[in-house]
Parts: structure tokens; sequence; C-alpha cells
């Protein structure tokens, strides 16, 4: 990179221009629309809940995490850690005063939900199709008030990819009409073409989709004087002379006085698919992405632009919690139960909750947040009350994992580096790697555990018992991120056993990231 990674990621620099990503998070396959001067922006969460995020802006720069759309999914498979599965691909409409969210979860079918308050609770979720291997739905309301969707297929369901479908929809978004057309065929050109967006402009319809994959790609731009096509089409982005790798999915969104402005994702690794905003202008029907850099008729990412929408500069929230009340950033590697988790006076209560398997990875009780800089140092503070067998941590997690684990055992607390990687066999059999021989801890309760992070990703665990002297309990190691899972590092904070119904918890009493 070419811009420094240390310290708290400030993408509005000045008010009037911005840095990319304008969102050092992973927020995969983001979209977004306008409503009046308020900005909204949805992405795919997938086995993680709450579930579909709902961040607002007012200048497209500064975007602040406000809500959930979905507490959990109507199917039992999500009581535990489904990586890989889950929510894919949203879309969000706004439609005759409502908020729409449409998403697909790969083997399943695609759903539906809205709300007239986006800040508020949102309805129980639709199926609109019962189907496997539909993915990535977009709505799209017409000027007669008839209703279409535009979606994908998913090779590894279905046996094949690259191809675009378009159908009737109702007019309230709870049924598809029929089975769909073919409106674009990726598989020469454009191969894993997906992720269609749909919007109309001077009687054209115009249907953005990336292709030729997450990390190498491009986005498509086709249009049409007809919703069932023909589109011609042509490839409106591109990392070109960049180090701005396969600019992917995204969202097109119109300003005032006809101009817009493109979201997309570009894949970074281990932190995941994080958020950019390119500059859009129209020319002859024609939407032009990012700056045309190499004069070859196709735009390139950019790294500074001027903000699309001017707004005094934004600031960051402090990544810091207390624990006294619910708060938005934390979600659950699954559906949410009772028995995880309870607020106290003393702080965030853990419980001990029996784990499965010899790691992480289907331990629904994983309580995680977003990554939201390159580097940094995150601080957990609690106060263990384990029993033998239990064992409490602190992780950068997404199905991989590296991190601490303290382990009760013989009446004694043994801090242990540890290091689990998800890889494409079947993870219920894959072990937690130990990194060193473990440290003995003389606790009188509270700990404190530390885990820096460095560019590109190398995770340093730490741990304290007075908060004073830390000890590094292994060197860098790097955190591998599992192609398996789809999502990029969280911060994790677990509390297990290898015992039912143990007595054993933790109290979270602080953290922070600085």
């Amino acid at each position: 990179m070419d811009y420094n990674t240390r310290g708290e990621w400030k993408a509005d620099l000045d008010g009037k221009y911005y840095k990319n990503p304008i969102l050092y998070s992973d927020y995969s396959d983001p979209d977004a629309i306008k409503v009046g001067d308020d900005f909204f922006m949805t992405a795919s969460s997938f086995t993680y809940f709450p579930g579909l995020p709902i961040l607002h802006s007012k200048d497209l720069v500064n975007w602040k995490l406000v809500n959930y759309a979905i507490d959990r999914l109507p199917f039992e498979e999500y009581d535990r850690p489904a990586h890989g599965k889950g929510v894919w691909a949203p879309s969000i409409r706004y439609h005759n005063g409502e908020y729409y969210i449409f998403f697909a979860t790969p083997d399943e079918g695609i759903f539906m939900t809205k709300t007239r308050d986006p800040f508020g609770k949102w309805d129980e979720v639709v199926c609109v199709k019962k189907a496997s291997g539909w993915i990535d739905p977009c709505p799209f309301w017409d000027d007669d008030g008839k209703a279409y969707l535009v979606r994908g297929v998913a090779k590894s369901r279905i046996g094949y990819k690259s191809i675009l479908f378009m159908h009737e929809m109702s007019p309230d978004g709870t049924k598809l009409l029929d089975d769909g057309v073919k409106v674009l065929d990726g598989r020469i050109n454009h191969p894993t073409l997906e992720g269609p967006k749909i919007y109309k402009r001077n009687g054209y319809y115009y249907i953005f989709a990336p292709a030729g994959g997450v990390q190498t790609g491009w986005q498509v731009e086709a249009r049409s004087k007809n919703i069932f096509g023909p589109y011609e089409h042509r490839v409106v982005l591109w990392q070109g002379g960049t180090e701005i790798n396969g600019p992917h999915q995204g969202a097109l969104i119109d300003l005032e006085d006809g101009k817009s402005a493109f979201l997309h994702f570009r894949d970074m690794n281990a932190y995941g698919r994080v958020t950019y905003l390119e500059p859009a202008k129209w020319v002859d029907d024609w939407c032009y992405l990012g700056v045309n850099i190499n004069n070859e008729g196709i735009g390139e990412p950019v790294n500074l632009g001027s903000k699309p929408v001017k707004s005094e500069q934004g600031q960051n929230e402090p990544e810091k919690d207390d624990f006294k009340a619910k708060t938005l950033p934390w979600q659950w590697q699954a559906h949410y139960n009772d028995s995880f988790a309870s607020y106290t006076e003393n702080g965030l209560k853990l419980n001990a909750i029996k784990c499965e398997k010899e790691n992480l990875v289907l331990a629904p009780n994983v309580m995680c947040r977003l990554i939201r800089r390159p580097e940094f140092i995150a601080e957990l503070v609690l106060e263990e009350s384990l029993t033998d067998g239990d064992s409490c941590g602190f992780v950068i997690t997404g199905g991989s994992y590296n991190g601490v684990r303290v382990v009760k055992k013989d009446g004694k607390l043994t801090a242990y580096a540890v290091d689990y990687e998800l890889t494409k066999n079947d993870f219920d059999i894959c072990k937690e790697e130990n990194r060193g021989e473990g440290l003995t801890l003389k606790s009188s309760g509270k700990l404190y555990l530390r885990l820096r992070m460095t560019y590109p990703g190398f995770v340093i665990p730490y741990i304290s018992t007075d908060g004073e002297i830390y000890k590094i309990l292994s060197e860098e190691k790097l955190f591998k991120v599992s192609r398996k899972s789809w999502v990029g590092g969280k911060i994790g904070v677990f509390c297990v056993s290898e015992n039912e119904n143990s007595k054993g918890f933790i109290n979270c009493l602080s953290f922070e990231v600085f």
C-alpha cells in the first residue's frame, strides 16, 4: 500500500476529499441506496448473527452501523456455525415508503425483509422462492407498477455459473411469477458473472455485475431498452495498472444534478472485503466508473477522490466497550441462544458452553466484531471464574483463527498461543494447534488479553495478570483467511468447555482498540 497503515483509519481527509477504502472492514457484497439526504448500506453476513448490517451515511464516506435487519434465519441449521453459507449478497431498495432487502441463502432460496424505519424493527423474513443455487437477487419496480427480480446462480449448488436470469415478481415482493428468462450469459467473455444490480435511466434498463472472480475480476455494465433484453455490454471498471485487485460487487447510487457514484468491494485477504468508493459519470447513456488512467476506455479504481457529497469532516466512533449494555458491533458465530451470555452489574457474563470439537470453528458462542483498521492492538479485560475443562480466549477469527486461549486444568490456568486454519477439508476433524509451551498463570481472577495485528495480517498474542507487564505468547504468525468461510478477520471472544453443563464463566469488563 502507498499510504500509512498505522493508527485509526480515517477515510474522510478534510471534508472535501477521501481516501480508499472508505470502510476498512469486511462488509462483503455491499449495496446502498439514497433516500432523501440519507444513504443506507447493507452487506453479506453469512453465518454471523444478528445479520444484514444496516449502515447510515450523509456523504457516502462516513458510515455508521445503526442496526441489523435480521436476528436469525428460519432454519435450525444456523443454530451452529455453517461457514460459507447463510446470508449472501443482499440488495437494498426503497419503494412506496418502504425499505426492502432481498438476499439469498445458497441452499434454501431467496428471501425478503422490509420496514418503514431502517433504524427500527424489520419484518420477519419472507421466502420469495425456495431454491438451491439461486443467488444474488436484486428487485426492481418499473414505472408501470410491475415488479421484477434479477439473480445469478452458484455452480457449487446448481452445476453451472456465469448466467443471469430475470423474473417477473409480485408487486409486493413476496413471490416470483415465473422460472426466469436468461438475460446475460458470461460463460465465454465474462466467467463467474454474478451479483447483478438493476437500474433504469433515460429509458434504458441497466445491469451492473462483477465477473472474473472475487480477487481478479472486473465490472460489467449492460443496457437494453427492454428489461428482458437483448443487452449490449462492456467492461467499465478493472484493476488495470493499480494495486486495487478485482473491483467486485457493488452499488450505483444516483446523486443530485444527474451525477452518480459507485461503491464496490476489494478482497484484502486477512481484512476481508473492504469498501471502495468510485467516481461515476454518464456519457452517451453509458456510465463510466473510476478514472481512465491508461486511456483504454476502461475505468480504474482510485486511491484518493473528491467527496461526492460535501460535508463536515467525519469523526470515527471510539472502538471501546464497557459491556454495560447491548452494543451493535458484536455478532455471534451462529444464532444467538440465551444460554450464551447475560448482562450483569460486573459486565457481560459469557458462560462456558460445551464445545463440540477441538477447535472453535463449530462453537456458536464466539462473539465477534469487525476489524476497522489495518494495524492495531485490541485489549480485552476480563474476570475468570472457570472450572476444570473450561477455557476462554481472544482471537482474530473468521473460520480460521489466531490468538490466545486460557485453559483451566487441575485447578491451574495456562495461557497458549493458538492457531487454527479452516481448509478445504472437513472442518469437523481439524484440530487447533498450540504455538509454544504455554504460560502458567498466577491469577487473582482478572486477566488482560491483547492481540496485536500488523499489516498485512500478522497476529501476536499477549497476556497480563496486572495490566502492566505483558508477556508475548508467540512470535508473529500470519492470519490465513479461509476461502471456505468467505469472510475476513474479526475480533472474537469466547468461553467454552469440554464438559456438559459447566458452571464456569467469564465477566467481560472492557474492550478497546488502539
